[in-house]
């Protein structure tokens, strides 16, 4: 080809001294301000980085630009500007860290002074005043002469104090004959916030256009536009071709009638990928068609690749887990071969979970936050013939994250870095951390593009076999009879075990004497009878003891109202309780007309939950943690799989506060569709008090209240919620459940010792397999336990054992001895 004439292009790089002095709110703002005065401006950003581009372009209008030297290569960096700046009348390039900060040990590559020589470009100082005044002009002075081949034309002055320090520096800096541009005051109302580092992506940024137009202004008001223009146009032409993608890329040989559908992640989980990407594929024959991960239920129409790019899903997880359709059809897609590239967040989002949400489960792996930075550019190598090269493909990339992937088996790596095994590869899956620009690497497109249009898609299967749901309606059916046998079952609780001379170990209440400060709030209460009770500073407190606001707690009379509540707040279609828990929300479900199915936790698993088992069609799912009869303990994470669209989960946190440092509550997560009950009876031996409380989203708690009785929760109860949501109250909390952990081992110490299996506990009392008829010779030997058969999903040969203090404990280890002993004499 030959070269065309030389092209002139207006531009300037935006560099700085360092990191931090405001280069992208100034260079956004310069864009911005020249567009809005008629210009055509052509945004790009040296470095890898997604986030600044995305505030480019919406100062622009156009598609920001990257220009990294180790990304594409130098020789393509005036070419790619070019490109971009097909049709404007001036470039602005923004800087990244300090004008000659570069690779670490590349003496400078990649650095903003490395792209301003390759191109040509008249440098702009934006320098940070705020914390010195003439030592600026020395720091000026010594960026200009540190490299005589960059030509810095100008400095504006940002975060000045007041016009007399703008003044002093002004002054300082004309011998060194750089002039100053223009003085920005600190406004700290145009600073975008960081996300991870850099900012965060103006899609994420309701707030973006508005600080836009204010920083517009500003801009216009007072920098020097019509001089900065000038300088602009200083810069010599440019002697090369502008990049175009056609000429990279080999044309389909179908012609432009079969163009396949690349399925391309958007919306604000995935803001990164760069535009030359899609340029790339378009010429390659492809249609590029954006989705939204956040709230697309389907892939678009006649999608024969995806290319899930990078952005934070760990932010926007739970939205994401929501998604299920979705989900299922990318778990589909990816494991009928589609050809996928999934490069850091799209790592992230085809694994199992991340940080215990539930992603699409392609990958047999698990991402979780990490507090360690990686952020480096890499030079890679592909292993074996995959996706996206042959082995021993050279590539170069970079990688800007906060998260690991911790992988099970699978697939092999899709990189090695400095030897090392990356990722995940095969022929037609790259799945990794690195982030490629494709116009560096045009074959990487072009192997992507010839497999889309080899890809014969696969209609989905009528059920995935991930989600088939025919084992668990099973024991859905099964457990139903449970629930018909009528009240009895249901009804039965440990005080029905009670009876004179009989050593209670069968009631959950917390034998220790109550607080002094607790007693004392409810004799108190008594002045508050003569009065309607009013639960609202009882709400306040709550709300503050888990940091949510006060719209988000609903006071009840005991978790009993709670579940009565949710029970009538809506025409429950498929309702669902996670078995064997406690049995109060079955009957509040079947008193209001609803025919509750169970879910059964298997004992060989130690009862947890399996989220897999659930009814995908299950509108409400309830479900105990700790559960009360096992003590099992689930995961947050576990807990959190059952949310989705359309579904309300209920969790009955009746026993969290007996486990210390509360872990896996969800009490303080603000998560739509889940209701958490907390009840005060147990740890606070207050039985005879019916306090409780439900945390949720607005709109729930709103259906609830419209249910709930007025004035139900008493004035006693309101002063036991007020009392027990103080700081004394937690350390308190926190005292009573280490003192429960220690009582709690004597006992299990001692059924080890006897042989007698349990189930791994975490609430204060254990569910042990005594065998069949024990219950009833506890009993003859003075000892009440609670059966078991009550409820679903046990026999009995369970029995519930409450934690009570060591002697009393011993006493019944030592009963349980004998009564094993003449059972097998």
């Amino acid at each position: 080809m030959v070269n065309a004439a030389p092209v002139p292009l207006p531009r300037l790089v935006i560099a700085a001294p360092a990191s931090g002095h405001g280069k992208t709110t100034i260079a956004t703002g310069l864009m911005a301000a020249l567009t809005r005065a008629g210009h055509s401006v052509s945004g790009h950003k040296v470095g890898p980085d997604y986030i600044d581009p995305g505030y480019h372009a919406l100062a622009t209008g156009k598609p920001g630009r990257n220009l990294d030297p180790h990304l594409v290569g130098e020789q393509r960096l005036v070419p790619l500007l070019l490109h971009g700046a097909a049709d404007a009348d001036i470039a602005v390039i923004e800087g990244v860290m300090g004008l000659y900060d570069g690779q670490i040990g590349g003496d400078g590559f990649a650095s903003t002074a490395h792209v301003a020589a390759a191109t040509g470009t008249p440098v702009v100082l934006v320098v940070d005043i705020s914390h010195a005044s003439r030592s600026i002009a020395a720091v000026v002075q010594g960026m200009v002469a540190f490299d005589a081949s960059i030509r810095i034309v100008g400095v504006i002055l940002n975060k000045a104090g007041s016009p007399r320090h703008a003044g002093e520096v002004v002054s300082a800096l004309e011998s060194t004959g750089v002039p100053v541009l223009g003085v920005l005051q600190r406004d700290d109302g145009i600073v975008a916030p960081s996300r991870h580092l850099g900012l965060v992506p103006a899609a994420e940024r309701d707030d973006a256009a508005h600080a836009l137009d204010r920083l517009a202004e500003q801009i216009a008001d007072r920098v020097d536009l019509p001089q900065l223009l000038g300088l602009a146009r200083s810069a010599p032409d440019l002697d090369a071709d502008p990049w175009d993608p056609a000429d990279e890329m080999r044309p389909p040989d179908g012609g432009e009638d079969q163009r396949p559908v690349v399925a391309m992640a958007g919306g604000r989980a995935f803001t990164f990928r760069y535009t030359e990407t899609e340029e790339l594929l378009r010429a390659a024959g492809c249609d590029v068609v954006t989705f939204d991960p956040l709230v697309d239920e389907a892939l678009p129409a006649g999608t024969a690749g995806l290319y899930l790019g990078g952005g934070f899903p760990e932010v926007h997880a739970a939205a994401l887990a929501a998604n299920e359709p979705l989900r299922k059809a990318l778990r589909h897609a990816v494991s009928a071969g589609m050809p996928t590239v999934a490069e850091c967040a799209g790592l992230l989002y085809l694994c199992r979970s991340v940080d215990g949400l539930p992603m699409v489960g392609a990958l047999d792996a698990d991402a979780v936050m990490s507090p360690r930075l990686t952020l480096s550019y890499r030079s890679v190598v592909v292993p074996s013939d995959q996706l996206l090269g042959v082995a021993g493909t050279r590539v170069t990339g970079h990688e800007f994250h906060r998260t690991t992937v911790e992988p099970r088996t699978g697939l092999d790596p899709a990189l090695l870095i400095s030897g090392e095994p990356h990722g995940f590869g095969s022929p037609t899956l790259h799945a990794s951390y690195l982030h490629t620009h494709w116009a560096g690497h045009p074959r990487i497109a072009q192997r992507f593009a010839d497999a889309v249009h080899a890809y014969a898609p696969q209609p989905p299967p009528h059920l995935p076999a991930e989600c088939d749901v025919s084992a668990p309606r099973a024991a859905v059916s099964a457990a139903k009879r449970h629930t018909q046998r009528g009240g009895e079952s249901l009804a039965f609780h440990g005080d029905r075990e009670l009876a004179a001379g009989l050593v209670d170990l069968a009631v959950n209440v917390h034998d220790a004497p109550r607080p002094g400060w607790l007693d004392e709030a409810l004799r108190a209460s008594l002045d508050d009878i003569g009065a309607y009770p009013d639960p609202a500073a009882a709400e306040r407190a709550i709300a503050r003891r888990h940091g949510r606001p006060v719209e988000e707690v609903l006071a009840t009379a005991g978790a009993a109202e709670a579940f009565g509540l949710i029970a009538r707040a809506r025409p429950w279609q498929h309702p669902v309780v996670v078995h064997p828990q406690f049995t109060e929300p079955d009957a509040a479900l079947i008193a209001a007309g609803h025919e509750p199915q169970h879910v059964l936790c298997d004992p060989a698993d130690g009862f947890t939950l399996d989220p897999a088992l659930v009814p995908d069609d299950a509108d409400l799912v309830m479900i105990g943690n700790p559960t009360n009869p096992t003590s099992v303990l689930h995961p947050a994470r576990s807990i959190r799989m059952l949310l989705r669209p359309g579904r309300v989960v209920v969790v009955d946190e009746a026993f969290m506060d007996s486990v210390p440092g509360e872990q896996h509550s969800l009490a303080g997560a603000p998560v739509p569709g889940l209701l958490v009950v907390r009840s005060l009876t147990k740890l606070w031996s207050i039985p005879g008090v019916r306090a409780g409380y439900v945390l949720g989203d607005r709109q729930l708690l709103a259906e609830l209240r419209a249910q709930q009785a007025p004035w139900s929760v008493s004035a006693q109860a309101i002063a036991a919620m007020t009392a027990t949501a103080s700081e004394q109250a937690r350390a308190e909390a926190a005292a009573r459940a280490t003192v429960i952990a220690r009582h709690r081992a004597v006992l299990t110490d001692g059924l080890t010792e006897l042989g007698i299996p349990f189930v791994a506990p975490a609430a204060p009392f254990v569910l042990a397999n005594t065998g069949v008829g024990t219950h009833a010779r506890l009993r003859e030997s003075g000892y009440a336990v609670r059966r078991a058969d009550t409820f679903p999903g046990l026999d009995d040969s369970w029995v519930r054992i409450a934690v009570r203090r060591p002697d009393t404990t011993r006493k019944l280890l030592a009963t349980l001895q004998l009564e094993r002993t003449a059972s097998w004499s």
